[in-house]
């Protein structure tokens, strides 16, 4: 066996499943879950009806790279989205269909971490984070460095207090913008930072980006590591790599469908570990993907369904809880008035509704546990048991005051 799955934590729903073991919730009211990021917006029907067209193509082995159709169409929403000039990402060369972010990820990870030379590497990412991102860096064979997200920084990870001796054994700086748990987004001057670093002490940047559709301003949708490096012109997109899904966009979790895209030299290599790896869309799912990668109107209409939820569970929530709308993302992430845990196994108990305590997708660290006190609220159910979630929220932390 590998001897690195020794160090891997449970995952943060496998803690949840202990957690609510053994205790009985108010029967007198119907389950509602907040805790899983698993969009229920409908999946849009013309989407469907692509997938079941193309039904016949499951006849045939597909390619690791994707029908050029697909790369295309993923080039040209990018160049849209972004800003790009129309010569800077190349269709062939700077993108690369995957099946999903969580796969891409991780298998990402492994193929770029060098652990046979020199110390042993570092993977920096934010904290709280999907865990996915420290999975795949201890089974890569590397320690991680994690970066607090705190409410004094605005919930962005501070570059600058990591000591030199961690950027000198970094060799993957692993971001997430819009930020999961905390929706925050970064600014230019943040990533140009970023950039710098990764000049200076020779490690990839990259940018999980699978909340950037989902943001509050319609006119200022949040920025890309591709849209930095085409101002600070790096049309190369030299050590950069993102990564971007249907899942939340087009509420197609099942899908299981997304890109990467960046660097060609990068992209070259992890095509080259994926003909290995075996993680291929079906020529249905590639078709599939194509129609939802060419309409902008469900996503609009996704987006608003969300600011809707936002407005209704703030006002309920407004002087009972201490939080911050984030500008994108779904989630809230609120402060408790007593342990997080403690919060989430009583708050289910009595209320029959179930949320993510904060300390189970966070790490303790010198300068403290970021998520400790906080829980994670998924919006993604209908407007009416969101509210409904809201008031039984509010209904429990007025009893605890």
């Amino acid at each position: 066996m590998n001897p690195y799955f020794k160090d891997l934590q449970p995952y943060p729903f496998e803690k949840l499943k202990d957690l609510k073991a053994g205790v009985t919730p108010n029967i007198d009211l119907d389950p509602i879950m907040l805790s899983v990021g698993e969009p229920k917006h409908p999946a849009p029907d013309f989407v469907k009806q692509t997938l079941c067209n193309a039904i016949d193509g499951l006849g045939n082995y597909p390619s690791t790279k994707g029908i050029s159709e697909l790369r295309e169409v993923i080039a040209q929403w990018a160049i849209k989205r972004f800003n790009l000039s129309n010569t800077s990402l190349d269709a062939e060369s700077n993108v690369l269909p995957v099946a999903g972010t969580r796969e891409a990820l991780f298998a990402f990870t492994q193929a770029v971490i060098n652990n046979t030379v020199g110390n042993k590497p570092l993977v920096v990412c934010p904290n709280p984070c999907y865990q996915i991102y420290e999975g795949a860096a201890l089974l890569a064979g590397a320690d991680t460095h994690y970066l607090n997200c705190n409410n004094e920084d605005d919930f962005i990870p501070n570059l600058d207090a990591v000591p030199e001796t961690v950027w000198q054994r970094c060799q993957l700086l692993q971001l997430c913008a819009p930020g999961n748990p905390t929706g925050a987004t970064l600014s230019l001057a943040y990533y140009k930072r970023a950039l710098e670093l990764a000049d200076q002490y020779d490690f990839i940047v990259s940018n999980d980006e699978c909340y950037s559709e989902l943001y509050r301003d319609e006119k200022n949708p949040p920025l890309g590591l591709l849209d930095v490096c085409q101002q600070l012109g790096r049309e190369k997109f030299d050590r950069c790599i993102v990564f971007h899904s249907l899942s939340k966009r087009s509420n197609l979790p099942g899908l299981r469908s997304g890109f990467v895209a960046g660097n060609a030299q990068l992209l070259n290599f992890f095509f080259r570990y994926r003909t290995y790896h075996g993680c291929a869309l079906s020529l249905p799912v590639q078709q599939a993907s194509i129609a939802a990668w060419s309409d902008e109107r469900h996503v609009q209409e996704n987006r608003e369904l969300y600011r809707e939820k936002f407005d209704a569970v703030g006002k309920i929530l407004e002087g009972i809880l201490e939080f911050n709308t984030p500008p994108a993302g779904f989630y809230l992430w609120p402060k408790t008035p007593i342990d997080d845990v403690t919060f989430a196994r009583d708050l289910y108990a009595q209320e029959n509704l179930t949320v993510l305590p904060g300390s189970f997708i966070s790490r303790k660290t010198e300068m403290g546990d970021p998520g400790k006190n906080r829980i994670r609220l998924a919006l993604v159910p209908d407007l009416n048991d969101c509210i409904e979630a809201a008031e039984r929220i509010a209904r429990f932390t007025k009893k605890l005051k």
